[in-house]
């Protein structure tokens, strides 16, 4: 074998027998040596841990199958071959020991060839097993970085056809970041909330532009057309089983409604409301509210703070308030860092 020698775990409660495995291994291996199930199971679940695991079965304390027992459940030891070799050599033994997820099985008393070829069989599968891993694993990221990246690009093409600014949808996911990771959901959810927040307002992409760049108040007509960007929005993304896409549609489609239930598209309330719109209905109002836009000063963070106050239980979920304005010193942090001038200097 070439490169560095793999690790064999060699487990056996007669020392005898350690050192005929060990001298029949050392010359490919590199041999480590457990006299009992506890220190075996120990070995495997540390820092280095062996490529390969041959497991006696006849132990005092914890037997063999007991031993491939706790190492199939323990998710960072369950995918390490384990090869019984024992004197236990009768076809319900056997089966017993394929039926814990042993690999193979060697009889006593043992052929060095026929462990030497076993011992590099199994490695060999199982640096096949994890090289396949590893390059699914890297695929599987490679796509959610270009769905991520989709995402951000489909949120900051809203942004470019809107009098706001493409940091507007940076700045507005990291507040719905902060304030989710002050609720007990999972930290999953909010990495999808903060990636998905940035589609809020892809719908506008679909409003005409004497609409959405108008610099006065919108008449009736107008405004029944602005709302529409809401659905789609939803259209746009669409429906998907991808987690991302689903909590990015239902954002799009929910953002504008109100706890009250007087807002837009459908007019629910209170907690028939998603979470994720909740949270972003407050960290959009909030950003746009401080930001300075074409037709419009920038408001006062006090100024925003207040009218986002008076509108708890109105506009917004009055649990979510007084958390949102906890993350205020962190909400600072991020407008200094992607403020509108930034974006400025490098269109």
């Amino acid at each position: 074998m070439s490169g560095e020698k793999k690790t064999v775990l060699v487990v056996d409660d007669t020392p005898e027998n350690i050192d005929l495995l060990s001298a029949v291994l050392n010359p490919y291996f590199k041999v480590k040596a457990a006299m009992n199930g506890a220190l075996a199971i120990k070995i495997a679940q540390g820092k280095n841990k062996p490529d390969i695991i041959l497991l006696d079965v006849m132990m005092p304390d914890l037997d063999g199958y007991e031993v491939c027992r706790r190492l199939k459940k323990d998710v960072s030891t369950a995918a390490i071959p384990v090869i019984f070799v024992t004197a236990k050599s009768e076809i319900e033994d056997e089966q017993k020991g394929f039926d814990l997820g042993a690999a193979d099985y060697i009889a006593k008393p043992i052929s060095p060839p026929i462990v030497v070829s076993r011992v590099k069989a199994q490695i060999a599968l199982y640096d096949q097993a994890r090289h396949l891993e590893a390059l699914v694993a890297q695929r599987t990221e490679d796509l959610h970085h270009t769905r991520l990246e989709i995402i951000r690009r489909l949120g900051k093409a809203a942004e470019y056809k809107d009098n706001e600014t493409g940091m507007h949808v940076i700045r507005m996911s990291y507040f719905s970041k902060f304030l989710a990771e002050k609720l007990d959901v999972s930290e999953e959810w909010i990495d999808l909330l903060h990636n998905a927040a940035p589609m809020h307002d892809v719908g506008k992409i679909g409003i005409p532009d004497s609409i959405l760049l108008k610099p006065g108040r919108l008449d009736p007509q107008e405004w029944e057309i602005m709302q529409k960007h809401a659905q789609f929005g939803c259209e746009i993304i669409g429906d998907s089983d991808e987690p991302l896409l689903n909590m990015a549609r239902e954002i799009a489609l929910y953002h504008h409604e109100k706890w009250d239930g007087s807002g837009y598209p459908q007019g629910i309330k209170g907690e028939a409301i998603p979470l994720s719109a909740r949270i972003v209905a407050i960290t959009d109002v909030f950003d746009a509210l401080t930001s300075e836009r074409p037709y419009k000063k920038a408001w006062s963070e006090e100024r925003a703070i207040a009218l986002i106050e008076s509108e708890a239980g109105k506009h917004f979920d009055p649990t979510l308030v007084p958390l949102f304005l906890e993350c205020l010193e962190e909400i600072r942090e991020i407008q200094t860092r992607f403020g509108d001038e930034i974006f400025a200097a490098h269109k």
